[in-house]
């Protein structure tokens, strides 16, 4: 035999490990992003508590919340109203902006996670358009079998329901495609939108601002009561998404593969569209419509840490509640003395996003026609 023969060749050659630097750079990023995220939500929340109407140095913020749970560290607040202000106004709202941002995020990590694909985002399944259908109804009927609350559970049944609609209608066979199921929900927006526009046309003056408010979206008025009822849905749907993490990783591999896995690709689908309504409509049923958090975030997070869901959905809901804890202190304080809509600052960021995404979709695709 020539020694030619005995060469491995380029196919069967033993790849050569990765250097041990390189190795643990590449170990270190999970950990290091979700403890880099995590210390810029804990700034952004005390900068956002410390911010208001009268300012309150971040030490007395910090102070205020270590001697509320038992440790007599930093000053308190020296405002004989600081203190009222920031347990009943301004932590009720940071913590509801911080469990927004994050469901709104988890939800579009996993909606691009079904869909296989980075424009993806909660919105495609039409559960914000049929929460502003339900929520314009209750304002223009002026129904009020709920208190104060007659809104928020509508806009959270509207939201689940044209959801399900949605799924339920992109069913062919028992079975149910992507396209089929985007085209559907582009129809079933369609069909949300115009009934949203027939319900302005019959409200009255003071209610077509209240609806258009409520759409804009906006979390002046959040109180602890509140997120009590947020919060629980948020944590379930963040853990349900971290326990799908694995399976959207083999969904990623195409539906044939994954079901030579021993992936039940219809029914993680479907799983996972329930998560995307649950954590939306519990996003907006007491805030109203905030676009585009569930597009840029995971789409950021996705190009520093790559397409891990193990990784994704953590780091995706600490970077929704960052950019939604941040984006609401900006409306806060834009303009002074007024509140602006935070629905439309996200807009305003995500819409040229999500233009730099389709170009860059179409150049690296090369090309879609």
């Amino acid at each position: 035999m020539s020694a030619a023969a005995d060469a491995p060749t380029a196919a069967t050659a033993p790849t050569a490990p990765a250097p041990p630097r390189r190795r643990f750079a590449a170990w270190a990023v999970g950990p290091g992003l979700l403890l880099l995220l995590t210390l810029a939500l804990v700034v952004a929340l005390v900068a956002s508590a410390a911010t208001g109407q009268f300012p309150i140095p971040p030490s007395e913020v910090l102070g205020s919340v270590l001697h509320r749970t038992g440790l007599d560290i930093g000053p308190l607040p020296s405002h004989p109203r600081a203190e009222d202000s920031l347990w009943n106004v301004r932590f009720p709202r940071a913590t509801m902006t911080l469990l927004v941002g994050a469901a709104l995020a988890t939800a579009g990590a996993l909606m691009q996670g079904v869909f296989g694909n980075p424009l993806a985002e909660p919105g495609v399944v039409g559960v914000s358009s049929g929460a502003a259908v339900a929520a314009a109804a209750v304002i223009v009927f002026s129904l009020d079998f709920a208190g104060s609350w007659t809104i928020a559970v509508c806009a959270f049944v509207g939201g689940l329901l044209t959801t399900m609609l949605v799924y339920v209608m992109s069913r062919d066979n028992g079975r149910t495609e992507v396209v089929t199921l985007v085209l559907t929900g582009i129809a079933v927006n369609a069909v949300a939108s115009a009934g949203l526009s027939f319900l302005l046309f019959l409200a009255t003056t003071s209610s077509r601002e209240e609806i258009v408010f409520w759409t804009l979206g906006s979390f002046n008025g959040s109180r602890w009561p509140e997120v009590q009822v947020v919060l629980p849905l948020v944590v379930v749907g963040i853990v349900a998404a971290l326990v799908l993490a694995r399976q959207l990783d083999l969904l990623a591999l195409g539906d044939r593969a994954a079901r030579h896995v021993g992936v039940d690709v219809e029914r993680l689908r479907l799983v996972c569209i329930v998560l995307v309504a649950l954590l939306t409509a519990a996003g907006v049923a007491f805030c109203g419509v905030i676009a585009f958090v569930g597009l840029v975030v995971p789409h950021l997070v996705r190009l520093v840490a790559g397409p891990g869901h193990r990784l994704l959905v953590p780091a995706s809901a600490l970077g929704g509640a960052v950019l939604l804890v941040l984006a609401d202190l900006w409306a806060r304080t834009a303009i002074a003395n007024a509140d602006l809509p935070i629905g439309m600052l996200t807009s305003l960021v995500g819409g040229p996003f999500f233009f730099w995404l389709l170009r860059r979709a179409r150049r690296t695709a090369g090309g879609w026609a």
